[in-house]
């Protein structure tokens, strides 16, 4: 800019020239007058480029901030976002828990629904029958007697059942703790970690999430304290027979029933037990008469003196097909869709995580986990084409689309193409494992044929992943091509993955299958069936004599329940323990039932519906070689409904596996039961799902 001024002056002044005295000084007056003017530009340029220099900084210093807040950005997509998201939930739960410690317990319009046990107490309805309560598997708290340096101040603390504070704090120490010895399937040197005793044990999970805490709340309206209600809690990690063994579990539970029935006047015990703690129990009703040292020694007639009813919640009689895919690639449909969207979460290998293997390896020690595996083969379960629950909610729908295609002459090519789809995708829910979507449904004709346990078995092991540093699985001791073998034979049943699981997990079933068995009794007469072994299997003992015993399967039908998977192969060519996972993109055709990898049927979201209601509709019904005194049976089943606000809570008209726990219906039929009424009394059957004609379309001797 000064320079175009300069150049501007030089062009205009006009060169001195000799003149008058007057025009010399008229010449200076103009000379200063110019003088003047070039020091007022100069000072403007001054100012002009100052100005300039100065927006030249300011914009500069722009640029650099623009610069500096993109790379905050981009440092705070990193970590930082993690962090926000921790402090607005901690924000929102401790604003929460201001408003519930703050406001009323019954806004003014908003009155919460009288308790079931309320009610029943202004009708007059009291406490008659002792109740025992017997929690299921993982909802039972776990504390430490003795552990490793690294538990220094946790003595008698919660490790299972808490608030899980430790996981974050020491979560391999926390493992470690939790791990039973994998020979023994007892408590690994220097370590000893028992159930904690009491009501306490498993009223809540965790803080704020009710288990038996509801049910015991409302019992105790109607009467009910510590001398006349028990929780029978128990190590649920053991195996039954272990229970007895290191914590004399079973002696115990005996001596606690006596003395009830002794101190209440000689009435009967009412038992309570839910998920697999109704196969606990079903181990007690044999050992409990038989005499020692294998059994408790209370003789014939135990049970027909002592007990009353059985009131068992979501029973897993004959298994869960959930058991499996824990066993095989510890994941469900939840693990497995959190899988594909985030690997990272669970399997990364950068951070190290491994999350899934450390799960396998803590839960392949736990023998009760092999009580949940399905029982009684083919036979109940459906083999490669035929399966009880055929027809099952949207696989009807694709039938009588199917049916009304075929007796229309006249349908044109779409419904042709739709009738195809249909057909390819009626669920064969019989095969229980198959890799590959299209296994899990092309006729069996089409199928691999070959032997195997010649194919799993034949061939040595080898170690695979000998130069990956990993936590340890029983899949490092496998080759490469056996495991190949594994997903090209492609479809497992019920009976064949039995196989399944001996191959991929030898130590864990050597070690369960000696507490456990899977079959169905040919002769319930043959002495073998006095092992213990064989008590927590309804299909292979005999119901105690006791005619006056009530037997009831409150189970809640009307969600989505797992009942058989399509897997595939891990990624290869990296460092995994787990070979296999659910394959989580494989999805069904319109309405269908395969949803993520996995086939659903009805069910309480758990069990479905075969597990928990067979033994009551038809295996125990009437005098049956199961239950050869004609104990007397009962179907309720709770139509799940999910909240319709927030007072409706978590579970007052739920029918999910451990939510009902909260159900009003549910806790209105203990409450009557454990009062002195009988079956027919409070109603009966109740039945809303197709248990009955599933039941009919089992081939079983009875």
């Amino acid at each position: 800019m000064g320079s175009v001024l300069r150049l501007r002056k030089l062009c205009y002044v006009e060169p001195v020239k000799f003149q008058s005295f007057e025009s010399i000084k008229n010449a200076g007056k103009q000379q200063q007058q110019q003088q003047q003017q070039q020091r007022q530009e100069e000072r403007t340029v001054s100012e002009v480029e100052n100005a300039v220099q100065k927006n030249g900084r300011d914009d500069d210093e722009d640029t650099k901030k623009k610069e500096e807040g993109k790379k905050k950005m981009k440092e705070w997509r990193c970590i930082d976002s993690c962090c926000w998201v921790i402090g607005c939930l901690c924000t929102v739960w401790w604003l929460l828990v201001f408003l519930y410690y703050s406001l009323p317990a019954a806004l003014p319009g908003f009155q919460p629904p009288e308790s079931p046990g309320a009610r029943l107490g202004r009708e007059g309805v009291r406490a008659l029958h002792p109740v025992v309560l017997v929690p299921g598997i993982s909802t039972g708290g776990l504390e430490l007697w003795e552990g490793k340096p690294c538990t220094e101040g946790l003595f008698r603390k919660r490790l299972w059942g808490g608030s899980f504070t430790e996981i974050l704090k020491r979560p391999l120490c926390w493992l470690e703790h939790l791990s039973l010895d994998n020979e023994t399937g007892l408590d690994p040197p220097g370590i000893r970690v028992r159930a904690v005793p009491g009501l306490v044990a498993a009223d809540y999970f965790a803080p704020g999430y009710f288990v038996w805490a509801v049910l015991i709340q409302n019992l105790a309206k109607i009467g009910y304290e510590e001398k006349n209600m028990h929780m029978a809690a128990y190590d649920w990690r053991l195996s039954f027979q272990n229970t007895e063994t290191r914590d004399q579990a079973l002696s115990r539970l005996k001596s606690t029933i006596e003395l009830m029935y002794l101190t209440n006047g000689r009435k009967k015990v009412v038992v309570v037990p839910h998920s697999m703690g109704v196969l606990y129990f079903l181990h007690f009703l044999k050992w409990v008469e038989l005499p020692p040292p294998m059994g408790g020694g209370g003789g014939p007639g135990w049970c027909a003196t002592h007990i009353k009813a059985i009131m068992n919640i979501g029973p897993p009689f004959l298994g869960v097909p959930k058991a499996v895919s824990n066993i095989l690639s510890s994941e469900a449909k939840d693990v497995a869709v959190i899988r594909s969207m985030d690997p990272g979460v669970l399997d990364s290998e950068i951070l190290g995580l491994q999350t899934l293997e450390h799960a396998m390896r803590v839960a392949r020690t736990w023998d009760s986990i092999i009580s949940l595996v399905p029982k009684g083969g083919e036979t109940i379960w459906g083999d490669l084409d035929w399966s009880p629950e055929e027809g099952h909610g949207c696989s009807l729908a694709k039938r009588r689309t199917l049916q009304s295609s075929g007796n229309n002459k006249n349908s044109n090519h779409t419904n042709g193409k739709r009738t195809f789809s249909a057909m390819k995708d009626l669920a064969k829910y019989g095969r229980i494992i198959s890799f590959g979507k299209e296994a899990s449904y092309i006729p069996s004709s089409q199928l691999p044929s070959v032997d195997l346990k010649e194919l799993l078995l034949g061939k040595p092991s080898t170690i695979s992943n000998s130069t990956c540093q990993e936590v340890w699985t029983e899949y490092n001791e496998l080759s490469r091509e056996s495991i190949r073998d594994v997903a090209d034979n492609k479809v497992y049943t019920s009976q064949t993955l039995l196989d399944l699981l001996r191959f991929v997990a030898p130590k864990m079933m050597k070690r369960a299958e000696a507490h456990f068995s899977h079959g169905i009794a040919d002769d319930l007469n043959d002495p073998k069936y006095n092992h213990y072994k064989y008590w927590s299997n309804p299909l292979e003992m005999r119901l105690p004599g006791a005619p006056d015993m009530e037997i009831y399967c409150l189970y809640g039908v009307g969600i989505p329940t797992e009942r058989s998977y399509v897997y595939k192969m891990s990624p290869t060519g990296k460092c995994k323990s787990i070979p296999f996972r659910i394959d989580s993109m494989a999805e069904g055709y319109e309405d269908s039932c395969l949803k993520g990898g996995v086939y659903f049927v009805d069910g309480d979201e758990s069990v479905p519906v075969l597990s928990s209601g067979f033994m009551c509709a038809r295996g125990w019904r009437g005098k049956t070689r199961f239950n050869p005194s004609g104990a007397t049976t009962y179907v309720r089943e709770y139509q799940h409904r999910p909240p319709a606000s927030l007072l409706d809570g978590r579970g007052s008209a739920s029918g999910a596996h451990v939510d009902i726990m909260g159900n009003v219906a549910f806790i209105e039929d203990v409450l009557r039961v454990a009062a002195g009424a009988t079956g027919e009394e409070i109603g009966g059957d109740r039945i809303y799902s197709d248990i009955m004609r599933m039941s009919e379309r089992i081939n079983i001797q009875l």
